[in-house]
């Protein structure tokens, strides 16, 4: 199933259409095709990262992108601004999303050198990425299957587009081991990573034609012993400008 060996361009051809088209709220787009092909090419030809034997999505691993010091410095970062983790669209499970999420502040020293090296790495404008957000997950804590890109039927799909469009990359960093639990699954793909220290796992949101990937389907499993701690990078697909936008609590119908 491996598709490390092939070019970026045949890797992108091959790689699975979703069968659960239904499930796909997009359309194809030429601007993301490209970026996808751009990145992945980029990543491919960087011998410190690696790509998951999976046919259905591109993913990719980079062991040891943060350093201890990094890891240490996002923690306790994190730990000084958390608030309940939201979501754009209402839930009546109130056990969708349980972690805590701090928004970082991208121009301070320690967080802007991050998130410049992770643009830098996947070779896209930094003006297209979001703030750099850390999640913490406390035992109990999980966030159930999700896609990370946006449904272009739903009410907010027009306040996403005024505020740089669709999320084409993913790149989430694991800033500590986990005692038990908190895997990142991805069930339709068929793969799923174990928190490592410093380890960035990386995913294209899209399909080669540039339409949302189904395939990309994750789940931050339930932490049973110890405490998860990530970070998240988001890229859209122009520049990313923050505003406001409703987000809410799962399980409630009230914005955060």
């Amino acid at each position: 199933m491996s598709l490390g060996l092939q070019s970026a361009a045949d890797g992108a051809n091959c790689v699975k259409v979703s069968k659960v088209i239904g499930r796909v709220s997009g359309s194809p787009s030429p601007k993301r095709a490209q970026i996808g092909r751009e990145v992945s090419a980029r990543l491919e030809a960087n011998p410190a990262v690696k790509r998951a034997k999976v046919e259905t999505a591109q993913i990719y691993t980079y062991p040891d992108f943060l350093s201890d010091a990094e890891c240490d410095t996002l923690i306790a970062l994190i730990d000084t601004n958390l608030r309940p983790s939201t979501l754009l669209a209402t839930s009546e499970d109130p056990e969708y999303r349980t972690s805590d999420s701090s928004d970082l502040y991208r121009w301070s020293e320690d967080v802007f050198a991050i998130d410049e090296r992770v643009a830098q790495l996947l070779g896209i404008p930094s003006e297209n990425a979001e703030t750099l957000q850390g999640q913490r997950y406390a035992p109990n804590q999980q966030f159930r299957a999700h896609c990370d890109y946006f449904h272009e039927n739903s009410g907010y799909w027009q306040r996403m587009l005024e505020t740089g469009g669709q999320r084409t990359w993913t790149a989430m960093a694991y800033l500590n081991d986990v005692e038990e639990g908190g895997a990142t699954w991805f069930p339709r793909a068929g793969i799923r990573f174990k928190p490592k220290r410093g380890l960035l796992v990386i995913w294209n949101n899209m399909m080669p034609d540039g339409t949302p990937n189904y395939d990309t389907l994750h789940e931050g499993t339930r932490v049973v012993e110890g405490t998860k701690y990530i970070v998240t990078k988001w890229f859209r697909e122009e520049a990313w400008i923050k505003g406001y936008v409703q987000t809410y609590l799962p399980g409630v119908e009230n914005a955060d």
